[in-house]
């Protein structure tokens, strides 16, 4: 299927924004399977006023151990009581397995 430029609406400033071709093919290459909700505008001011977010960004990193193979690992959130932290690898392979996020009764 070929892939064509999507009209998308930001959900911050209700504005309309192209969604263009080279975008969605970068989105694919990285697995992002979700298209972006906000414009290219809304995304810097976040970034921006989240002091740089991503990789560059000065947010902080807290040590746990990992749930699954008990290493220690550095997340970029503070671990809470009760819920598992899982090191790079771990969390990967168990995406993968579709075990994270998914509802079982």
């Amino acid at each position: 299927m070929a892939l064509k430029d999507k009209t998308l609406t930001c959900r911050d400033c209700g504005q309309e924004f192209t969604f263009t071709v080279g975008e969605q093919e970068f989105y694919a290459s990285r697995g992002l399977l979700n298209e972006p909700r906000r414009c290219p505008e809304c995304r810097a001011a976040q970034r921006r006023e989240r002091g740089g977010g991503g990789y560059g960004g000065s947010r902080g990193s807290y040590s746990a151990i990992c749930a699954a193979c008990g290493v220690e690992t550095t997340v970029p959130f503070e671990p809470t009581e009760g819920r598992p932290v899982y090191c790079r690898e771990c969390y990967a392979k168990i995406k993968q397995e579709g075990g994270l996020g998914s509802k079982k009764s």
